[in-house]
C-alpha cells in the first residue's frame, strides 16, 4: 500500500486543515510570488476506527452535524478577532473580501505602529486595495507598503492588553501556479480541479518585546509566517449557481441563505479550499469528524488518507489527550508539497 500510495504522489493540504494550525493537471499560467524586495516601498500619505462513508456529492459539514467535543481550555486573555466576508466567483478566479481586525496588544510593551502581513500581495497583480480605515470609519492615509507588508505609525503607541480596530475592503484575482520541484509550493490559487485559499488575508505577526513585529522574508523553500492565536468569524458565498461546489474547510460550517459561516477560535489562521470534483470520505473517533476530501481518480489513496488520519488521531488522543476541536480534515491538492 505504501508504494501504491507513493506511485499516487497525493498532494495534501493537510489542513490536517490544521493548516489552519489551532494553538499548540493542468493551469493556465505560471505565476510565482516575489521572495525579495526590489525598488524603493510604495509610500501613502492505535485500534482501526470505524468504517467510512463516502459520498460523491458531499455537501460542507454544517455545524448541526457534528458531536459535542472538549474546547481548548480559555485564555484570560483577549484574543485579536478576525472578522472575514468573502464571495467567490469561481469560473472567473475572483474573491471579493471586507475584511475587520480587533487587534489586541498581547506583548507586554507598548506598540508604536501596526504590522500587516499581505501574501497575496507578494503576487502580482493579485491583490487590490480598495479601502483602509480605522474601525471609526476614518480613513487610514498614512501607511506603507513593501512586498506583502504594510505598516501604519500610531499617532500614540497603543499600551499592553489595549484594542484597536481596523477595516479593510480588496478584491484578490487568483493566480495559477504552475507545479514546480524547483520553487516553493504554492497552496494559494487555482487550478483546472480546485481553489486553494491559504494565506489568503492580511493579518498581524505576533510582537515580541524588545525586537518587534515577527515577519520574515519568504525563501524558496520552507515555512516563513508566524501566527498569533486569534478568533476568526468567516463568512462565505459562492456566486456562481455551479451546485457540485463544495467547500472544504478548517471548521464546520453553518449555512443559511447561501452563506457558510465559520467561527473558529483560539487558532493560527483559516485556510479553505472548493472544488466541483470533490468526493467525501467521513469516519467518527471519539466525536470528532473525520473528512477525507479527494478527487475521483484518487478514490483508494483518499481512503485510505481517512484511515490513516484516523488512526493517527487516535494515537494523539493517548498521548496527548482529547483532540480539541470538532472536525479534522485532509484535502487532495494540486499543488505539490510534501505535507
Amino acid at each position: 500500500m505504501k508504494t501504491k500510495l507513493a506511485t499516487l504522489s497525493l498532494s495534501l493540504l493537510v489542513a490536517i486543515f490544521a493548516a489552519c494550525k489551532s494553538q499548540n493537471p493542468a493551469t493556465v499560467s505560471s505565476q510565482q510570488p516575489d521572495t525579495t524586495a526590489t525598488g524603493t516601498p510604495d509610500r501613502h500619505t492505535a485500534t482501526s476506527p470505524p468504517p467510512t462513508l463516502t459520498s460523491t456529492k458531499p455537501a460542507t459539514p454544517a455545524v448541526d452535524d457534528q458531536q459535542d467535543t472538549p474546547t481548548p481550555e480559555l485564555l484570560t486573555v483577549k484574543l485579536t478577532q478576525y472578522d472575514l466576508s468573502a464571495t467567490l466567483n469561481y469560473p472567473r478566479h475572483h474573491l471579493a473580501v471586507d475584511e475587520q481586525i480587533a487587534y489586541t496588544n498581547q506583548s507586554g510593551e507598548p506598540i508604536s505602529d501596526l504590522l500587516l502581513i499581505i501574501e497575496p500581495a507578494r503576487y502580482p497583480g493579485v491583490f487590490q486595495l480598495n479601502s483602509l480605515s480605522w474601525s471609526d470609519g476614518q480613513p487610514i492615509l498614512d501607511y506603507t507598503r513593501d512586498l506583502g507588508l504594510l505598516r501604519i505609525p500610531l499617532v500614540e503607541p497603543l499600551p499592553p492588553g489595549e484594542e484597536l480596530g481596523i477595516s479593510l475592503s480588496y478584491d484578490l484575482n487568483l493566480p495559477s501556479p504552475s507545479p514546480s520541484y524547483y520553487g516553493r509550493p504554492v497552496p494559494f490559487g487555482y487550478s483546472s480541479r480546485q481553489t486553494n485559499l491559504v494565506d489568503w488575508y492580511p493579518f498581524i505577526p505576533p510582537y515580541v518585546p524588545g525586537e518587534g513585529w515577527v515577519a520574515h522574508r519568504a525563501g524558496p523553500f520552507g515555512e516563513h509566517l508566524v501566527y498569533e492565536v486569534a478568533d476568526f468569524e468567516v463568512k462565505i458565498q459562492l456566486s456562481d449557481s455551479n451546485p457540485n461546489l463544495v467547500i472544504a474547510a478548517c471548521a464546520p460550517a453553518e449555512i443559511a441563505n447561501d452563506v457558510y459561516r465559520y467561527q473558529f477560535k483560539g487558532a493560527r489562521n483559516f485556510s479553505w479550499s472548493v472544488s466541483d470534483q470533490y468526493i467525501l470520505s467521513t469516519t467518527t473517533v471519539a466525536s470528532v469528524a473525520v473528512l477525507s476530501y479527494y478527487f475521483p481518480v484518487n478514490t483508494v489513496a483518499g481512503e485510505a488518507v481517512l484511515q490513516t488520519t484516523a488512526e493517527a488521531l487516535e494515537l494523539y488522543n493517548d498521548l496527548f489527550g482529547p483532540y480539541p476541536r470538532k472536525t479534522l480534515t485532509v484535502v487532495e491538492a494540486d499543488f505539490l508539497d510534501g505535507m
